[in-house]
C-alpha cells in the first residue's frame, strides 16, 4: 500500500536521532520522579547526562524475565507504573503471571501506524480474532483500529463455523490475529463453501510467519502483514511493502528506543550481529528504560525500499532464554516447574514445541514411574490451565530424558 502514516516516518535519521535524544533525558526524569521502582532502580542516574545512545547502553538493562519478581514485590504493577492503577483504563494478565494495564489516551499501543502499513484505512470493517480474556491482545489492537478510524468486529478466537457466517454477513475489508487462525478460517470456509473473500487485508502476530504460510493467504486474495511488539512495550516494529510489494525486515515504531545487545549483558552488538532486543520506551504511564525483551533479532544495513527511514530489524528470530511464544502466549520453565509440582513423584519435565502442517504443537514428555490414561488426561488439563494453550502429554522411562537442563526445547523449523 502506498503512503505513510505521518511526516515522522520519512523525516532524515540525523532528526530523528535528535529528537530522541532530547526526549530520552526527560524520559527518564518523569520514571525516577513517578515510578518508584525506576526511582530506586536509577537511584544513582542523572536523567540529564542521559543524552545519547552511549549513555543510554551504561544504564541497566530491566529484563521481561525479572517483571514477575519485581511485581510480586508491590502488586499488581511493582512500582512500574506513574499513576494510581484505579486510574488505569484496563488491567491485564498474561501468563507468568505479568501484569500490563492500559488508559484512555488513544492508541496507548502505538499500532495504528503499524496497520495503516499493513493496508487498513480509516471507514475499513476489521475482524480481530485476539482473545478479549485477561490477556491484552484484542484490546491493544482495537485501539489501533479504533485511534486508525476503523469499526472493529471483536470476533475473538474458537467458534470458527460461527466466525465464518459472521465475517460471510459483515464482509470485513481486515482481518486481525495469529497466522495460524486464519489458515483455519481459510480451510474451513473452502470446506463449508463460506463467502470470506471480503478480507483483502491481513494483519498478524504472536506467531512465527514462514514464507509458505504467508503465501497461503497471497493465495486467498489477501495481503499479509505482521508486526512485532510486546504488552509492556506496545508496538516495536513492523512491516512494510515497497513499492513492488516485496517485503524485507522490520520498520522500528517512531515511539521507541531500540538497541541489540550481546544476550545476557547490556553491551551493544555491531550493525547486522544478532542479539536481544532491549527496549526504551517514551510511554508516560508505563515508562520502560532498557527493558530486555528476551527475543533475538539483527539490524538490517540500508533504508527501507518503502521510504521509511527509520532502523530496520530482521523482526523475530528467536528467544536468548527458554521461554517461547506457542500459539500466541509465552511459555516459559516456571511453568513447566508449576505443572510438575501439581503432578508429585514424576521426574523430569521436557517440553518440545514443534511446527508441523503449519501450526504450533506443543508436546510435554514426562518420565512418569506409573503412567495412565487418568494421569495423560490430568496432565494435559493442567498444561491448557497452567500455560494458557493447549498440549499432549507424552510419558518416558524414567532417567530417558536428557539431562541437559533444557526443559523447553523448540524444535520448530520455519519453511
Amino acid at each position: 500500500m502506498s503512503g505513510h502514516y505521518d511526516t515522522l516516518e520519512t523525516r532524515p535519521p540525523a532528526e530523528r536521532e535528535k529528537a530522541l535524544m532530547l526526549a530520552l533525558p526527560q524520559q527518564i526524569a518523569h520514571a525516577k520522579q513517578n515510578a518508584p521502582f525506576f526511582a530506586s532502580w536509577l537511584k544513582d542516574v542523572d536523567p540529564a547526562s542521559v543524552n545519547s545512545r552511549a549513555a543510554l547502553a551504561k544504564l541497566p538493562v530491566l529484563r521481561k524475565s525479572m517483571l514477575g519478581e519485581v511485581q510480586k514485590k508491590a502488586p499488581p504493577m511493582g512500582g512500574l507504573i506513574t499513576i494510581p492503577i484505579g486510574k488505569a483504563r484496563h488491567v491485564f494478565m498474561s501468563p507468568g503471571p505479568i501484569f500490563e494495564i492500559d488508559t484512555d489516551e488513544l492508541d496507548y499501543f502505538r499500532g495504528a501506524r503499524a496497520m495503516f502499513a499493513a493496508g487498513f484505512r480509516p471507514g475499513d470493517v476489521v475482524y480481530n480474532t485476539f482473545s478479549y480474556h485477561l490477556t491484552p491482545a484484542g484490546l491493544m489492537m482495537e485501539s489501533a483500529l479504533r485511534a486508525l478510524g476503523c469499526a472493529i468486529v471483536p470476533g475473538g478466537v474458537g467458534n470458527t463455523e460461527l466466525q465464518l457466517d459472521a465475517i460471510a454477513a459483515i464482509r470485513p475489508k481486515g482481518y486481525v490475529g495469529t497466522p495460524s487462525f486464519l489458515k483455519i478460517l481459510i480451510e474451513k470456509a473452502r470446506e463449508l463453501g463460506k463467502d470470506i473473500s471480503s478480507i483483502k487485508h491481513a494483519f498478524v502476530g504472536a506467531e512465527a510467519l514462514p514464507p509458505s504460510l504467508r503465501q497461503i493467504f497471497v493465495g486467498a486474495g489477501m495481503s499479509c502483514q505482521q508486526s512485532y511488539g510486546t504488552a509492556d512495550l506496545g508496538t516495536i516494529a513492523y512491516e512494510s511493502a515497497a513499492p513492488d510489494g516485496s517485503i524485507s525486515g522490520m520498520t522500528i515504531d517512531e515511539g521507541v528506543i531500540v538497541e541489540i545487545v550481546r544476550p545476557g549483558t547490556g553491551d551493544p552488538v555491531p550493525e547486522g550481529d544478532v542479539g536481544e532486543v532491549v527496549v526504551t520506551t517514551f510511554n508516560k504511564t508505563y515508562p520502560l528504560i532498557r527493558f530486555g525483551t528476551g527475543d533475538m533479532s539483527a539490524v538490517l544495513a540500508g533504508p527501507s525500499p518503502c521510504g521509511r527511514t527509520n532502523m530496520r530489524i530482521k523482526g523475530w528470530m528467536g528467544r536468548a532464554d527458554q521461554r517461547t511464544k506457542v500459539r500466541g502466549m509465552f511459555v516459559d520453565p516456571e511453568q513447566i516447574a508449576e505443572i510438575s509440582r501439581k503432578h508429585p513423584g514424576l521426574g523430569r519435565l521436557r517440553l518440545v514445541i514443534d511446527w508441523v502442517n503449519q501450526a504450533d504443537i506443543m508436546t510435554l514428555k514426562v518420565e512418569a514411574p506409573t503412567p495412565s490414561p487418568d494421569l495423560e488426561k490430568a496432565m494435559e488439563g493442567t498444561i491448557r490451565t497452567v500455560c494458557k494453550v493447549g498440549g499432549k502429554v507424552e510419558f518416558a522411562a524414567l532417567g530417558s530424558l536428557p539431562n541437559d537442563g533444557k526443559v523447553i526445547d523448540d524444535v520448530r523449523k520455519y519453511t
